[in-house]
């Protein structure tokens, strides 16, 4: 019996790609394409197996595309009785909060899918009413970058620390003038840009409307008493059911996304010798092999990578 203790992550936006709902077609936990649409009222698969990539990158469509799928490979997992070990703590980045609480039984499948429809329509109006994009600078300090982008605030660019991915990785997001001011500049702190295609100004205060619309949402959805522990975008923080989530939610939209600080708690704290990414595509993997090199991690983005997860 393998007893070494797990950690479960959860992608966020940005990995949704035209078919990736092909490789969970004919399992049985495909059904939960079916309960996340008559949740949401969207077709799932239809997003899932047909829509183009382009139109996946719609913000309320690539969240429920990118959550389906991650609940998806969790639940097959758990079917099969291919989690092994002592699952710890769940953290998901950003968007993937919302899987790892489904997966922690922190919500119920239909909850969970509602209110992901419920972000993902708030935060597409929100960027229709002030335009924002985001971008990723590379082999800088966070203390360098964080030190550029308030120089460029305080000229009167708004920018803002969106993601501390992981060492040399961190995401701003602002105003369309301020995201190419930060490009222009990124240089002299040794870094260079790399833009993202996202339809917003993402965890920054350009979604406060977003904030504010989510914040209904989560007001009126029933959080478990107690569940597996969850580690929290907004403070790196976990939380068994003593979490205010609403509060949590709230403020994660309008709050930098802590994954290096989680990615230690989890492995630090919470004592995971091993993380298992459930989702389409292997970005956390890429991250957490950065942030922990020590650390074991495995991409669950297929079927056939459920054998993986034996000991």
């Amino acid at each position: 019996m393998n007893s070494r203790p797990v950690g479960l992550v959860f992608p966020g936006q940005g990995t949704q790609r035209q078919g990736m709902g092909e490789p969970w077609r004919s399992t049985p936990s495909w059904d939960i394409t079916d309960v996340v649409s008559r949740a949401t009222g969207e077709d799932l698969a239809e997003l899932l197996l047909h829509t183009s990539s382009e139109e996946l990158r719609r913000t309320d469509l690539a969240q429920l595309t990118v959550f389906t799928v991650a609940v998806m490979a969790h639940a097959e997992a758990v079917r099969r009785g291919a989690l092994t070990g002592i699952t710890a703590a769940y953290a998901g980045h950003s968007l993937g909060e919302y899987a790892a609480l489904t997966a922690s039984g922190a919500l119920s499948l239909p909850d969970a899918a509602a209110l992901v429809a419920a972000r993902g329509r708030a935060m597409r109006d929100a960027a229709e009413q002030r335009e924002g994009t985001m971008g990723v600078l590379v082999r800088a300090p966070l203390a360098d970058v964080q030190q550029l982008v308030d120089a460029v605030r305080e000229s009167g660019a708004p920018v803002w620390v969106a993601n501390i991915n992981g060492p040399g990785q961190i995401v701003v997001s602002g105003s369309p003038e301020a995201i190419e001011r930060i490009s222009e500049e990124a240089s002299s702190i040794g870094a260079r840009m790399i833009r993202l295609q996202v339809g917003g100004a993402f965890h920054s205060p350009y979604m406060t409307p977003a904030a504010e619309a989510l914040c209904i949402a989560l007001k009126n959805t029933a959080f478990a008493p107690r569940h597996e522990p969850v580690v929290a975008n907004v403070d790196a923080e976990p939380y068994s059911g003593d979490g205010d989530w609403v509060e949590l939610g709230t403020r994660q939209l309008t709050s930098p996304v802590l994954w290096e600080q989680s990615v230690h708690t989890l492995t630090g704290r919470l004592g995971c010798r091993r993380l298992i990414e459930f989702g389409h595509g292997r970005t956390l993997a890429g991250l957490i092999r950065r942030i922990v090199p020590e650390t074991e991690v495995v991409s669950v983005d297929s079927p056939d990578a459920l054998d993986q997860l034996q000991p």
